[in-house]
């Protein structure tokens, strides 16, 4: 893997440590579109150099590639999560015309919890609007393999499996990690804010379909997306699992990864 072209560089002055993100730019980068990544790992652990080949193969197809780190529950809670990645993307919007990217051309993805983020991001517009970033300036939405498009789906679908099938219930499952409360859970929802008029950009919705789970989500988010006129993909993956169809992002020959040029390449374009 490349090394970043900045590291550690603060979206926050003299704030926290984990409120910082990697740069990864060829030397002679200039108004190139960006990828602004968010990793996963259930909000509570995970980095931002988990990024595999991904930095590699988009700078090469010229892109300046973002990752970012946030703070994590249960340090934090969910909106405080999520308001960490919205100023780090209100950072790249503002300063990474300095770094070789076009402030105008922002794509962001996201693996699992990163998913969700992104997706949230890209649908639930009052993050961004603090921020000072619009949905015109986002270009395209990329989350891989979430279970968290629909939480209150996937509450129920997990807490019904342990009626059924015996075991204990969750301590800090999707329950309490989106705020133990039936209105936090809709709201934290991508689902719920998807709408005609909004202007929201495209998606290409990336999952496993041997996990029911993340298959399960993306058709009912494709399906929403859909309704409101969005433009969206969702490809699913076989012979593969959570961690490896996002590791395997960049490979020549995998499917997932032609999928992605496929949405990115007519956006940059202007298609």
């Amino acid at each position: 893997m490349i090394a970043p072209a900045k590291s550690n560089l603060p979206y926050i002055e003299n704030g926290h440590v984990r409120q910082v993100l990697d740069i990864y730019a060829l030397p002679a980068a200039t108004s190139l579109p960006v990828m602004f990544w968010i990793h996963g790992g259930g909000w509570q652990v995970g980095d931002k150099s988990d990024v595999e080949l991904k930095p590699n193969v988009l700078t090469e197809r010229g892109f300046v590639f973002v990752s970012t780190n946030y703070r994590l529950l249960p340090e934090v809670e969910m909106d405080v999560l999520i308001a960490d990645v919205a100023k780090s993307l209100g950072w790249v919007h503002s300063n990474i015309s300095q770094h070789g990217g076009d402030p105008k051309q922002i794509f962001v993805g996201g693996h699992s919890a990163g998913a969700q983020l992104a997706a949230i991001l890209f649908t639930d517009d009052r993050y961004l609007k603090k921020e000072g970033v619009s949905f015109d300036v986002l270009q395209g939405c990329v989350p891989v393999d979430g279970d968290t498009y629909d939480i209150p789906k996937i509450i129920s679908t997990a807490e019904y499996r342990r009626t059924l099938y015996g075991g204990k219930m969750f301590t800090f499952g999707h329950r309490q990690k989106f705020g133990n409360d039936p209105e936090k859970h809709v709201d934290f929802s991508a689902v719920t804010h998807v709408a005609k008029g909004k202007d929201i950009p495209p998606f290409l919705l990336l999952y496993f379909p041997g996990n029911p789970d993340t298959r399960a989500q993306a058709e009912i988010f494709e399906a929403s997306l859909k309704a409101a006129a969005i433009p969206v993909r969702a490809f699913g993956k076989g012979n593969s699992n959570h961690s490896a169809l996002n590791n395997d992002l960049g490979n020549p020959d995998d499917p997932a990864t032609k999928a992605l040029y496929q949405f990115l390449d007519p956006l940059v374009a202007g298609e």
